[in-house]
């Protein structure tokens, strides 16, 4: 099993050598799997203390915080499922170009910020964090979406201070669309450079009409505006539904921690809107 066999390798690497005890030695779980994951998928919701859970299932704080890491790390790996597919899923940027060429779909991409913690005074880096628009620490998530508002794709996560096509380029959006020239993004006005490399691929709505714009130009330009902003509302909704999970309303753990996290929350809610 891939996700045990994973476990055991970073067990290998907190002790710093091979296990002395055969397989299966040993204290046994207090929690049996299913609970394991019910608890996980509690935390992951309310955002409920470990010691509220170790009431909840009655045992101990440290076997809850224990079986949440094991949980964590199984839930952050698989990536987003694709309707109509079983067992298919989408890993990169790349995946998702492939699949959108394949099924004929124009994909939605939009960032968001998470807020987290303010890193310690005197720590480099610390401004890095801080966002241009909100004004508080906080860290940008890209997210590419289909057109029924379906999780395809999450990044790494970056410092919030990144832009939003800095953070795109980064993510090899480019060569993807080198690799794929018949995909289409639907990106907001933040994104005009993506637009003027890559014409016809990156597709941004229309700039507003000036003053002295006649009033049909105005008009013209403002019907455009809403079409295009029709079609991409559909990310919008993407980013909402993973807002609903309260850790990323406002994220007070580790830092380091928020990309597992909010993978692991993209794919569960990918599969439920799959299967729903």
């Amino acid at each position: 099993m891939p996700w045990a066999a994973g476990l055991e390798s970073r067990r290998r690497a907190a002790r710093g050598s091979v296990r002395k005890r055969a397989a299966g030695a040993g204290a046994r779980h207090r929690l049996v799997f299913v609970d394991r994951l019910v608890a996980t998928l509690i935390h992951l919701r309310l955002d409920l203390p470990h010691a509220v859970l170790g009431l909840l299932f009655g045992v101990d704080r440290s076997t809850v915080t224990r079986a949440i890491a094991e949980i964590h790390a199984l839930l952050s790996e698989p990536g987003c499922a694709v309707p109509d597919t079983a067992g298919l899923r989408l890993l990169t940027l790349a995946d998702v170009f492939a699949y959108a060429r394949a099924q004929g779909i124009e994909l939605r991409l939009d960032t968001s910020d998470v807020q987290v913690r303010r890193p310690p005074a005197g720590r480099g880096g610390r401004q890095a964090f801080v966002s241009g628009k909100k004004k508080q620490n906080t860290m940008k998530v890209t997210v590419v979406a289909n057109s029924q508002g379906r999780t395809s794709w999450v990044d790494a996560l970056r410092p919030g201070r990144t832009h939003d096509a800095t953070a795109a380029r980064n993510d090899g959006i480019a060569l993807c669309f080198q690799q794929f020239p018949d995909v289409q993004v639907l990106l907001d006005d933040g994104c005009p450079g993506l637009r003027r490399d890559h014409p016809g691929q990156a597709v941004t709505p229309p700039r507003k009409g000036n003053k002295i714009s006649p009033p049909e130009i105005l008009e013209v330009r403002r019907r455009a505006r809403h079409r295009h902003s029709s079609k991409r509302i559909t990310v919008e909704h993407a980013l909402a539904d993973h807002k609903r999970w309260k850790q990323l309303t406002r994220w007070t753990h580790r830092r380091e921690v928020l990309p597992a996290t909010y993978r692991a929350i993209a794919s569960l809610d990918s599969d439920r809107n799959t299967t729903a």
